[in-house]
């Protein structure tokens, strides 16, 4: 399996790369986006489709005879899981270790499972941490709204 092949599951579910498939997007089989049209489906640059191939994150993407890049709708479902797990806050690193486990095979479950269950983790902390900023800031919130509502009074009365 490649790093962006999806399996089913011995439950009969799918084990797919990201999230429900995005629109404008071509049938499976034909589906050859050159980079350009990588960079306009995705919002990534050219400057980072290239450097995650060259550091393992994307290493199987097919070529033209020409030698142009051609990214597969799998490729694209692999570049949102990689945009998710950056939105964790997972590092770099942890990300090609990902990649290198998914590409390693089905003995690498148990710790393909462990790193994202500690992601998740991590993910969780943050949010609590980002709930307790958004209360300190509902409270100052509360507290200007008060003020600015007390010196309206003022000036008018």
């Amino acid at each position: 399996m490649t790093v962006t092949e999806t399996e089913t599951t011995a439950e009969g579910g799918t084990d797919s790369c990201a999230g429900p498939r995005q629109g404008n997007r071509r049938p499976d089989g034909a589906d050859k986006y050159t980079i350009s049209e990588v960079v306009a489906l995705t919002g990534l640059t050219a400057h980072t489709l290239r450097w995650y191939e060259r550091i393992g994150l994307m290493p199987h993407i097919d070529r033209s005879h020409t030698g142009q890049r051609r990214y597969s709708n799998r490729d694209l479902d692999w570049l949102d899981l990689v945009g998710k797990l950056r939105l964790t806050g997972m590092p770099v690193a942890d990300m090609v270790r990902y990649a290198e486990l998914v590409r390693s095979g089905d003995d690498t479950y148990t710790e393909r499972f462990e790193l994202l269950r500690q992601t998740r983790e991590d993910v969780l902390t943050r949010i609590a941490e980002l709930q307790g900023t958004l209360a300190v800031l509902d409270r100052k919130l509360g507290f200007y709204a008060d003020a600015g509502r007390a010196l309206a009074s003022e000036r008018t009365g």
